[in-house]
């Protein structure tokens, strides 16, 4: 590498760090990617961005660490630039970051989505949220459901989740439950995957966006874009719709990115109306309609709905409620909470005295969770761990209230009931109203 290159360290978590170096510096010859750092998810540092998606510039590829050398290895390489490349946290945390960062010598630099959205031949429909747990899964099932209904073949790309093998990852198809196995996802890109396959739409995924793209176009009238971590897009979007969450009113202004997507948006669904109080509700509503006045806003619900629901009455349960809603998007409940109160629980176990390994580990990470269990399983041992600790708590009932069935990969010896929820739209404008404007624009060749 020559010695007049710009030197910069990529900040990241396996998803927006990589896509960013993809898009703007696996080619650039004037700048040198020295390393990438690794937080939020497990397992990641230690290991290599692999010379087979770094590109002719990198035949060694590029060494990824954990966050906490950052300052260290600002020192030790000479580096002139840092790109914070990872979503889902308050702007005090990134500022905070940058104080680090600039204090070490470097700049601090964070790159806009534009830039690094790829140009589709496809329409492209994107989903997006302010914050992780609004309910975006839910939203783009909803999405695919429309547009199936409109006679269109969706396909659905994925954030991506790549913690395995990377250079194998590059491009993953998930068509069957089966290669879901095949290709040894995670509980997390389970919970993603599977809702989608069991509906019939095939999904893609992995490390190279760009490569993902072009398959999926041969297969696809309408690309559906499932944004994830409130992340911004990936691909240049024909409709975005962003989901917002009144249960956390102001997250939409004051956490990145999520109040880009909130500003990008042509549509804003206000989710989980029913379950919010009222000045959170409105909260939400104002602030939209000063960042974002020209945005049509969709009122939606996410009702419940619990298989045997009397199975819950009177007993003392366990809930496991979806991880990462629960760790860095820092909600203190979720469905299976809903579900349990609902339905006249005598008591919510406390499964923490019975974690073990991994899991103990990530109660001491994020000790704000309480009482509830994540479903956690980055790897196969965590998922063990997940199990284990099921199985250890003394309860009566687990209330499952994942977006899985979390019976396909781990052994529950205790009773249990699965919490389901789908977005439910109040009133009009709704999607239906909105993706049917859509289809006829893109049917008159009319796009953005």
């Amino acid at each position: 590498m020559a010695k007049n290159k710009k030197k910069i360290i990529i900040m990241g978590a396996a998803g927006r760090d990589f896509h960013n170096f993809n898009t703007l510096y696996r080619n650039n010859k004037d700048v040198q990617v020295v390393a990438f750092t690794a937080t939020q998810i497990p397992d990641i540092e230690g290991r290599k961005y692999p010379a087979a998606l770094a590109g002719k510039l990198y035949p060694r590829g590029i060494p990824i660490y954990e966050e906490a050398n950052l300052l260290d290895l600002i020192k030790k390489h000479g580096i002139d630039e840092v790109v914070f490349s990872y979503s889902d946290v308050p702007y005090q945390y990134v500022m905070e970051k940058a104080a680090y960062i600039m204090s070490a010598g470097a700049r601090f630099a964070v790159e806009g989505g534009q830039p690094t959205m790829i140009k589709s031949r496809k329409p492209v429909v994107a989903v997006c949220a302010v914050r992780t747990g609004c309910g975006k899964s839910q939203t783009t099932r909803r999405v695919a459901e429309i547009l199936q209904s409109l006679g269109k073949k969706v396909v659905a790309i994925r954030h991506p989740m790549p913690y395995g093998n990377l250079a194998k990852q590059a491009c993953q198809r998930f068509a069957t439950l089966a290669d879901m196995d095949k290709h040894k996802c995670t509980i997390e890109e389970r919970e993603e995957y599977e809702p989608h396959i069991t509906r019939g739409i095939v999904v893609y995924a992995g490390v190279d966006y760009e490569k993902i793209l072009r398959e999926a176009e041969k297969e696809a009238d309408v690309i559906l874009w499932d944004g994830g971590n409130n992340d911004m897009p990936f691909y240049k979007p024909d409709l975005l719709i962003t989901i917002v969450d009144p249960h956390r009113p102001g997250h939409e202004l004051s956490y990145y990115p999520g109040q880009n997507n909130l500003l990008m948006a042509d549509a804003v669904v206000i989710n989980k109306i029913d379950s919010a109080d009222a000045d959170g509700v409105a909260e939400v509503r104002e602030n939209i309609a000063a960042y974002n006045p020209a945005a049509i806003v969709i009122d939606a619900a996410s009702p419940i709905e619990v298989a045997h629901p009397k199975k819950i009455r009177g007993k003392k349960v366990l809930v496991v409620e979806d991880g990462p809603t629960l760790t860095h998007g820092e909600m203190p409940y979720g469905a299976g909470v809903v579900a349990a109160q609902k339905y006249g629980a005598a008591e919510l176990v406390d499964p923490r005295p019975y974690t073990v390994k991994s899991i103990t580990a990530t109660y001491e990470k994020y000790p704000e969770i309480g009482i509830l269990l994540p479903a956690m399983g980055y790897g196969a041992q965590q998922v063990k761990d997940l199990e284990t600790t099921i199985n250890r708590t003394k309860c009566d009932l687990v209330i499952v209230a994942t977006p899985i069935d979390l019976t396909r990969i781990i052994n529950i010896k205790k009773p249990s009931v699965r919490v389901y929820y789908n977005l439910q739209e109040i009133g009009t404008p709704d999607l239906t109203m909105v993706l049917g404007d859509f289809v006829r624009r893109f049917a008159k060749g009319k796009k953005r």
